[in-house]
């Protein structure tokens, strides 16, 4: 009776869940998981959910012995820290495999002795599995989930437990499947709120567009394009869709059987809706797009791969549309923000968006430049350009490199290992992205410059709504760039490049482009340092032109390591001084006569703040 009672007040209390409010998914998981472990009296319960897509069981909240009010808590807590981490496992391991694959109910006296039982996850979190009851959750005879009782209190599971869990699983089959229908309906309001976003921002190209780019004749040969020092910057606007039409049927016609198989009027009008489609940002724009597609075609041409002439395409596309409606901000600040993008996609933000553009533009009358492949090459193509562009994500690529890593140092990497090859994949992509590193130090130097624009803007837009800014994205702070380009090429460009040189030693160029810029970084950030340790005063005043000429620029780039220092310190708004003699007094007294100069001095509650010649006398300062 007192079992019967406390299914029935737990079936009242979903019900409650499911027609009192609209919860989210996860908010039911934790509800299944408290109230399961009640009733059959388990230590723990565990929620998998089937993924029917990839074949796999997933789950990214875990009871770790707490009561519900705890769980919630401390998931919440999370939910406002980090982002969860799932764990996953294909369909057929394990025991909860087992029950999904055939939907039959497993009441398992001892777990180890059960050669299906899965001790991974036991290693991972140090908790020892005994005992486990475990029922599949099924809506319209399909499974959509299990639950796995662990560990009962009081010996072993039984014949009443197993009932009670039976009539249990219905309800949650229930509250489960509304769940789900809930989080759609949510992300498909979402979605319809970013559409309509990108279709009054965006436009597909025009006729006289696509006229005028008809009319123009295509080059046989564009000298040097195939070089790693080649500079796209210095491609204009109007021709980049050219080059970008040579390169790409430069591949195409690597495979002689289909080597017509691209309509020219879909692919001129899907590169210029694309090339539309980037927004007028400081760096994630049409250009970086443009340089990142060259980047992988350099890789693809001068290189020894084993990609397919359709895989090479693959690439090449996801490169060029790797960054569509970019909005200058990073995957971090859309979630900061709570932009309605970050709502969307909860994890690689942005990269999911430019895919889904990307599949967007493809999708329009007259651009499918993947019109004549079949059904599965579609598919298949479409997948390759799926995971590349995600692969642009940074924080995807340490783990994508320790795998690859591990698979080089132990002999088994395989060109003909699918998974191998879309590691390849990856790290091009990584390596494509990041070109501006190797290029050479004049290029490099303006493109870091339009990076930290952007990344100040950023910092600018946080501070305004209530953030703290980064370090690196505090316009404050920007002295320090030399400094955190060393770090940046140390932690990430040069691994990239060393790794990439080993599966293609032909890449090499890149690795040392990278290496000669961080050395030129670093000479930057020791003369840096030189500055600041001769200075013993907390006053600082700094004395900068803000404009230099086009030939003092370029004679700057062979001077010496101070002027260099001093080059890049005027663009990044000041040069430091300390005021420690009457000469240099003097000069600062007499900077307030040219109009063309800058004043900046420490702030204690707003760091550095920089004035011109007017502030420089409203402070007060004008008459010192």
């Amino acid at each position: 009776m007192t079992r019967e009672r406390r299914l029935n007040d737990f079936l009242l209390a979903v019900t409650k869940s499911i027609f009192q409010e609209l919860v989210s998914m996860d908010a039911v998981m934790l509800k299944i998981m408290s109230h399961a472990k009640k009733l059959v009296n388990a230590d723990r319960a565990s929620l998998f959910l089937v993924d029917s897509r990839t074949k796999e069981l997933y789950a990214r909240i875990f009871d770790i012995g707490r009561e519900e009010d705890d769980i919630l808590d401390s998931h919440q807590s999370s939910l406002g820290n980090k982002e969860l981490k799932e764990i996953r496992f294909p369909m057929d391991k394990g025991i909860a495999g087992y029950v999904a694959t055939t939907g039959k109910t497993l009441n398992i006296g001892d777990a180890y002795q059960d050669n299906r039982f899965n001790r991974e996850i036991d290693l991972k979190t140090g908790y020892k599995t005994k005992t486990l009851l475990c029922m599949p959750i099924m809506i319209q005879g399909s499974v959509i989930g299990v639950v796995q009782m662990v560990n009962k209190k009081n010996g072993h599971f039984t014949k009443s437990d197993e009932e009670s869990f039976e009539t249990f699983a219905v309800y949650c089959g229930l509250a489960l499947h509304h769940a789900s229908l809930y989080d759609r309906i949510r992300r498909s309001e979402q979605k319809y709120k970013v559409a309509l976003e990108v279709l009054s921002y965006h436009a597909s190209c025009s006729n006289s567009e696509y006229e005028k780019y008809k009319s123009l004749p295509l080059p046989t040969n564009i000298p040097n394009i195939e070089r790693f020092d080649f500079s796209p910057w210095d491609v204009t606007n109007d021709q980049k869709p050219i080059y970008v039409v040579y390169m790409f049927l430069d591949l195409a016609n690597a495979d002689v059987s289909h080597a017509n198989r691209y309509d020219f009027e879909c692919l001129m009008r899907f590169i210029l809706t694309v090339r539309k489609n980037y927004r007028n940002v400081p760096y994630h724009n049409w250009s970086h797009a443009f340089s990142v597609a060259h980047a992988i075609y350099t890789v693809i041409k001068q290189t020894d791969h084993h990609f397919s002439p359709t895989q090479c395409l693959a690439l090449f596309v996801a490169c060029l549309c790797h960054d569509l409606d970019h909005r200058g901000k990073t995957n971090a600040f859309m979630v900061k923000s709570a932009s309605t993008l970050a709502s969307i996609y909860t994890t690689s933000t942005m990269e999911r968006h430019h895919f889904n553009q990307t599949v967007t533009i493809l999708q329009t009358e007259n651009h499918n430049i993947f019109k004549h492949f079949s059904s599965k090459e579609y598919r298949l193509v479409l997948d390759d350009i799926r995971q590349c562009i995600l692969a642009t994500d940074l924080v995807l690529f340490f783990e994508n490199r320790t795998k690859l890593n591990r698979l080089l140092d132990q002999q088994l990497f395989d060109w003909s290992n699918t998974e191998h090859r879309k590691s390849v994949q990856s790290l091009a992509m990584t390596a494509a992205d990041l070109c501006a590193m190797y290029k050479p130090w004049a290029i490099q130097e303006n493109v870091v410059s339009t990076i930290m624009d952007e990344f100040w803007q950023e910092g600018d837009e946080e501070k305004r709504q209530g953030i703290e800014p980064l370090p690196l994205m505090n316009r404050s702070l920007a002295h320090e760039l030399p400094k955190n380009q060393v770090n940046f090429i140390n932690g990430i460009c040069i691994p990239c490049y060393e790794l990439l040189s080993k599966v293609l030693p032909n890449s090499l160029p890149m690795l040392a482009g990278a290496r000669s810029n961080l050395q030129k970084w670093q000479e930057l950030a020791d003369e840096q340092t030189r500055n600041s340790t001769t200075s013993s005063s907390t006053t600082t005043a700094a004395v900068v032109e803000t404009t230099t000429s086009t030939s003092e620029r370029a004679s700057s780039a062979s001077s010496s390591n101070s002027t260099r220092y001093h080059s890049f310190q005027a663009r990044c708004g000041f040069r430091k001084y300390k005021c420690q003699n009457k000469e240099e007094n003097d000069m600062l007294r007499a900077s307030k006569q040219d109009p063309f100069i800058v004043i900046t001095r420490p702030d204690k509650d707003q760091g550095v703040v920089t004035m011109n010649r007017t502030d420089y006398k409203s402070n007060g300062i004008d008459s010192q």
